[in-house]
């Protein structure tokens, strides 16, 4: 008998963790991976906010063939006339505030935080960078720089210089930001930190602050963005609130890789000269990519997905509230983390539910909590079984060492 894929996994792909999950998928559908021997598990993290319109689309899926059918990659983002790009960025554009006209396709999330640094220091003239606790922007040199977490950060000193980190949802942060600040980089709902959100009062200060001082204001909405709050975009959650430079990635793809930074025209023209080719890709915005991505954005703008929202977070939040074990529950629409005595514990709940067909996860920066983020496309009734696998896990992961 050969080697299984498992074992190849573990033995040639470079692992994040001593303890994968290692789980092998054969295929996925709707809010369902399913496991070779036929084992149906349900998705209540979504590739980590990727698979937003489910698993495997008929709409994407078509799109995604169409446009195989008629090319792939031609040439680096930026010199050919691409139709997929072409349309996407329009259709994101419409979608989005005035002042948010210029689309920059790249591959990731990550990236994209790289491309709106390189931006805000080109626009402004300036090199300080204000983020925040507890933020996670992506695990690249700059991102990282930028990261309010120096656990992660203090193996791959040194970082890039200028980047400094207040407290997030503290008002003392807006005296970080001087005539010395190129930008400030936030995330309206921080993905690792237990889905912590900004409050209105937090965000419109750091607004001010930075049209007073000539600073730009960066968002985040690489994980709740799409519809996660309740709203396309998770700054419409806010009262006229207007990032100067807007951060896309995971669910922006519909299930490919794709990463976005989104700005002013007049300000991302800077980067097109003094030097040219100031920022450049080679496969950002990839044509088949753009295609899965304009067809989600087109499901979630046509379905009644986002309305539906803030109604099944309430219903998740009130059920998980009641579960045994749990200390708090935090987070927003369909993004929440579930407390716990600590990580053992999660690990320990995580494992019982896997086992039942649940997929569930833990966050970076607060390990004590689970995380909750299914499909935006979640039925109630797998809102109800994969609470019910919840319930009964956290009951009974007592004989893994849970209490």
């Amino acid at each position: 008998m050969g080697i299984g894929w498992r074992d190849l996994f573990l033995r040639h792909n470079a692992q994040t963790t001593d303890f994968s999950l290692a789980l092998e998928i054969d295929r996925a559908q709707g809010s369902y991976l399913y496991t070779p021997d036929g084992k149906k598990i349900l998705d209540f993290i979504s590739g980590i906010g990727v698979s937003n319109c489910g698993h495997s689309h008929p709409a994407i899926v078509e799109a995604v063939k169409k446009q195989v059918d008629k090319y792939m990659h031609l040439m680096v983002y930026g010199e050919v006339v691409q139709q997929p790009q072409v349309a996407y960025a329009h259709a994101l554009v419409r979608s989005l505030d005035n002042g948010l006209d210029s689309v920059f396709f790249v591959n990731s999330g990550a990236e994209a935080i790289e491309g709106a640094l390189k931006l805000a220091k080109r626009v402004s003239g300036r090199s300080e960078i204000l983020s925040f606790s507890q933020a996670y922007h992506g695990s690249t040199a700059g991102a990282l720089s930028a990261m309010g977490s120096e656990e992660f950060k203090r193996a791959f000193r040194p970082l890039v210089p200028g980047h400094r980190i207040a407290e997030y949802n503290s008002l003392t942060a807006i005296e970080a930001i001087g005539p010395h600040t190129a930008a400030v980089l936030v995330e309206p709902i921080q993905s690792e930190s237990g889905y912590q959100q900004g409050t209105e009062s937090f965000l419109q200060s750091l607004a001010t602050a930075c049209k007073k001082q000539g600073a730009l204001l960066i968002f985040d909405e690489i994980q709740c963005g799409f519809g996660r709050n309740g709203h396309l975009w998770a700054h419409q959650a806010y009262n006229d609130l207007v990032p100067d430079i807007l951060c896309l990635g995971k669910a922006l793809g519909g299930g490919m890789p794709l990463g976005a930074f989104i700005a002013k025209n007049e300000h991302m023209r800077q980067l097109a000269d003094n030097p040219l080719l100031g920022h450049i890709t080679t496969f950002g915005g990839h044509p088949v990519s753009c295609a899965a991505g304009l067809a989600a954005l087109e499901l979630l703008q046509s379905e009644s997905w986002i309305s539906q929202v803030l109604d099944k977070g309430k219903r998740l939040s009130h059920a998980l509230k009641s579960f045994p074990g749990v200390q708090k529950v935090t987070g927003v629409g369909l993004l929440w983390a579930v407390h716990l005595p600590r990580f053992e514990s999660v690990l320990s709940v995580q494992k019982y539910a896997l086992e039942r067909g649940l997929l569930t996860d833990w966050f970076l920066f607060e390990n004590k909590a689970l995380r909750i983020a299914p499909p935006l496309s979640v039925s109630d009734h797998e809102l109800e079984e994969g609470l019910l696998i919840l319930q009964n896990a956290l009951e009974n992961s007592i004989s893994y060492g849970y209490q």
